[in-house]
């Protein structure tokens, strides 16, 4: 590891300027209400709310977990970062339910369209899946990430950088989220473009690379015999953690909802998903080449998860080396701001504001930057059991996320697809489906200490992604029977929140809000997806 040199700490100093300023200007515009403090005043143009998607989404863990699968053999991985076109499900199928409603969460969604229970259900299942899938993997890739660049302990770096975020996101809310994150989606894109160029050229380009990983490493279709991606599981359950992901978690949707109309929340959604296109190359890409230089004795990294900080230290010249040093930066905070404010979110809007409805706004405005505060400390807490889970910080994350995606993904595609599923459905499948998941985690953190021959050690063992279809499935099935046995729920439920019940006026709302270049670009986005998909076939 090279340390950085007075250029690179220039170029680093100056990225934190322009980030202060920002925060600065935007903690100066008042936060008076819940509206301004959670969404920004929902006065956000598309730009803005697609850099913040992408930026939202690519944190450090991205940056070092899919760098790192794709320097340990975990190619297949890939598939959760070709989900553009799930992206533009967000834009095109729930954004227009979700707008209609006039909602702050998802939660609240829920009680719309169901009932309390449910709302109250998923708020804490999701601060809870905040906690042990966004934050402490943020903070664990944030501290890998700062130690190794600027030279101090793990702890330190960790805690450093998420004391600095959340100072500007307590104080600053939703708009200085936003507009950060614009600012740290284009640094992150042109460092990393810059990494993933110069790398390629170190290896001799993408055919030396390929020669000296062997062709077959590139491959992310496994067999169905494959132990630990078989490919119809891969796309099933990766589809079901996209669209909960993409479409149905505040962490994502927050962003859109912050857009000034449902023309502008589309767009953005269409952009992210343009940028959602580039982290293969920008990441993933960086992470084969570190091996490959690693196999020529060229480059040494003791775990897969140092490969993209070690091979950023290693070749990049002063000042870019800085710059690209900025990006990860950038890219930890943009995704802690993200959380952290989808949790103060959840918190005051669906939880605290529900037990005291007569509170003023700024109370709730306070309310939510407390929220931020204790969520951080028990991520913090969380990760040293988060290590044991899986080798792979990447496969992490995303195994924990197949047993929160299912029940979620089935109660919200469900409750728009069929007007008859009821809110007893939801209720029971969210309960079941969080019990479920739970024990799952639960169960693979401690299979070594159970009979090997009995049902919790066989699913505790099971393949993360044949658990995640076949949990799905159960939910699904456990919705509309538990729907069918009971009541059908009233007119006011689902009138306009379900397709069969959209009125002739909101269809025509809806056609008027985009034109030919939308769907165009979105033609466009799906078929770079599928050319990406058919590429990575290891011939």
């Amino acid at each position: 590891m090279q340390t950085l040199d007075l250029y690179d700490w220039i170029a680093i100093g100056v990225y934190f300027l322009v980030i202060a300023g920002i925060a600065v200007w935007v903690i100066r515009k008042k936060n008076n209400t819940t509206e301004d403090y959670f969404l920004a005043g929902r006065n956000v143009g598309w730009f803005v709310v697609g850099a913040s998607i992408f930026a939202s989404n690519i944190g450090s863990e991205h940056v070092v977990g899919l760098a790192g699968a794709g320097a340990g053999d975990k190619l297949p991985m890939l598939i959760y970062e070709i989900q553009a076109w799930v992206v533009l499900m967000l834009g095109w199928i729930f954004l227009p339910f979700y707008s209609r409603s006039g909602v702050f969460t998802m939660p609240e969604f829920l009680e719309k369209r169901f009932d309390q229970r449910s709302r109250w259900v998923l708020s804490i299942f999701s601060i809870i899946a905040y906690v042990l899938t966004k934050i402490s993997v943020t903070i664990y890739a944030g501290g890998i990430v700062v130690s190794a660049l600027l030279g101090i302990d793990f702890w330190t770096g960790a805690l450093a950088t998420v004391v600095l975020t959340g100072l500007y996101t307590i104080l600053g809310g939703m708009r200085a989220v936003v507009y950060t994150e614009a600012l740290q989606a284009v640094l992150l894109v042109i460092g990393a473009a810059a990494l993933t160029l110069i790398g390629l050229n170190k290896v001799g380009g993408w055919e030396s690379m390929a020669q000296t990983v062997t062709p077959e490493y590139l491959n992310m279709w496994r067999p169905m015999s494959d132990p630990d991606f078989p490919w119809l599981p891969l796309l099933i359950t990766s589809t079901i953690v996209g669209v909960w992901y993409w479409c149905t978690d505040q962490y994502i949707v927050q962003r859109v909802l912050t857009a000034k109309n449902i023309t502008e929340g589309r767009r953005g959604s269409i952009f992210g998903a343009l940028l959602k296109l580039l982290p293969v190359f920008l990441f993933l890409v960086p992470g084969i080449i570190a091996l490959a230089l690693k196999m020529r004795g060229e480059l040494h990294w003791d775990t897969p998860d140092e490969a993209f900080p070690i091979l950023m230290s290693n070749l990049l010249p002063s000042g870019l080396r800085g710059l690209v040093a900025a990006g990860l930066l950038a890219a930890l905070m943009s995704s802690l701001a993200s959380v952290f404010n989808s949790c103060s979110t959840l918190f005051t809007v669906d939880i605290y504001k529900k037990l005291r409805p007569i509170t003023t706004e700024k109370k709730l405005v306070r309310t939510g930057q407390i929220a931020t505060v204790f969520v951080v400390i028990v991520g913090i807490i969380w990760i040293p059991i988060m290590t044991n889970i899986s080798g792979v910080l990447y496969e992490y994350l995303q195994s924990v996320q197949s047993y929160i995606a299912a029940p979620i993904t089935a109660v919200f595609l469900l409750g728009i697809l069929n007007k008859r599923i009821n809110g007893t459905g939801a209720f029971v499948t969210l309960i079941v489906g969080l019990l479920l998941g739970a024990l799952r985690i639960l169960l693979e953190i401690s299979k070594e200490s159970l009979n090997p021959d009995g049902l919790l050690f066989y699913l505790g063992d099971m393949n993360f992604l044949v658990f995640g279809a076949w949990f799905f499935l159960f939910s699904i099935v456990l919705a509309i029977v538990a729907s069918l046995v009971t009541q059908k729920p009233t007119n006011e439920k689902v009138l306009n929140l379900t397709f069969s019940t959209i009125t002739p006026e909101e269809k025509a709302n809806n056609r008027n809000s985009y034109n030919r270049i939308d769907i165009l670009i979105s033609i466009f986005v799906v078929i770079v997806v599928i050319l990406v998909m058919l590429f990575f076939n290891g011939k």
